[in-house]
């Protein structure tokens, strides 16, 4: 749609005929530098400014002038774009523990790790429109990736991730205190951290529970997830058969404190034992925390001032040239009617 920001500035439209009528006539000066070719310039060349092609010439300059300090403008299609009240954490537990291998990945055993990678890297990127963060956690908490939009970053953060970057233990309570402190200074409706781990708090200063209770003050929702197989066989003499036995290797996973912490904080304790249970955990958890989106829209706005100004400028050039055009074009003709002259003369004298 175009339109005027300024349309009142055409009320000056008629304000040089004003000032040409109003304001009284300058009289000429006694004494000015006289130049020999002025004369014919202005009288030849259309100079003078009761000449038709002058008045329009500047009826035209003063008509674009007046456009462009109109601010013509053009505003495009609506736009929608959307906007999310919630701030979504990510706390993933890279501890040494992380590394066994009782997950399959297309058949084949993979490391816990691989796993989560594999479906949370998913998770992040159907989460278009939170605000996501990254903390990874081991013997210490770290926030990899502070809350922003960048959906890719994230994801490549979290694939980036090594086992033992952050120590061997697990310090579940730091990780959710970390976490809390990074929702609270952030504005939202909805603040809600999703905590993976495999094993117990062996780790760091705070109490997984007290930490649960600070993400309760803060309006912190804590979802957590224990991953692990409860199954798994631990190969004999040189990876063979001979001599290998079953084991669990999910033994260390304290359940129940990973329970008592969703359950204090308003969220919900998921267990997944093999990737294909983690990523319906996920999947879960994006319809209790569907992405809510705020449609909002603009109008991209163009502005064409540069247009007439343009414009202006060039017929401002062609108005200034023009009797200097014209007379260079006469004295031409002058010139070579004087040659035409001079070559008759000499024919006859011959």
């Amino acid at each position: 749609m175009f339109e005027f920001a300024w349309p009142w500035v055409y009320v000056l439209l008629p304000l040089p005929l004003l000032a040409r009528m109003l304001l009284p006539r300058t009289k000429p000066l006694a004494s000015a530098l006289k130049v020999p070719f002025y004369g014919s310039l202005a009288q030849r060349g259309g100079g003078s400014p009761h000449n038709p092609l002058n008045l329009l010439l500047l009826t035209l300059l003063w008509l674009l002038l007046l456009t462009a300090a109109a601010r013509p403008q053009w505003y495009g299609e609506p736009i929608s774009q959307t906007s999310s009240a919630r701030d979504l954490l990510l706390a993933v537990d890279i501890s040494g523990s992380m590394e066994t291998p009782d997950m399959l990945l297309n058949g084949r055993p993979a490391m816990r790790i691989d796993a989560v990678k594999n479906v949370v890297g998913d998770f992040v990127e159907r989460r278009q429109g939170d605000r996501l963060g990254l903390a990874l956690f081991g013997t210490r908490a770290y926030l990899q990736a502070p809350l922003t939009y960048d959906r890719e970053t994230v994801g490549t953060l979290l694939r980036e991730a090594q086992i033992g970057f952050a120590g061997q233990g697990t310090a579940i309570g730091d990780a959710i205190g970390l976490s809390v402190k990074r929702l609270m200074k952030r504005p939202a409706e909805q603040r809600v951290l999703i905590l993976l781990t495999d094993g117990a708090n062996t780790a760091g200063e705070v109490a997984p529970l007290k930490a649960a209770e600070l993400a309760q003050q803060a309006g912190v929702k804590v979802y957590t997830v224990g991953i692990g197989a409860e199954e798994m066989v631990e190969p004999g003499l040189l990876g063979s058969r001979f001599g290998s036995r079953r084991i669990n290797p999910s033994r260390d996973l304290d359940s129940d404190t990973l329970q008592a912490i969703a359950d204090k904080t308003g969220g919900r304790f998921f267990r997944a034992h093999n990737p294909e249970e983690l990523a319906q955990i996920y999947e879960e958890l994006d319809r209790l925390e569907p992405v809510e989106q705020e449609a909002a829209s603009y109008r991209p706005l163009k502005s064409l001032f540069i247009w007439p100004l343009g414009m202006a400028l060039l017929l401002a050039l062609l108005w200034a040239a023009t009797p200097l055009l014209v007379n260079l074009r006469l004295r031409q003709a002058d010139e070579a009617e004087r040659s035409t002259g001079k070559k008759i003369v000499t024919g006859d004298k011959a």
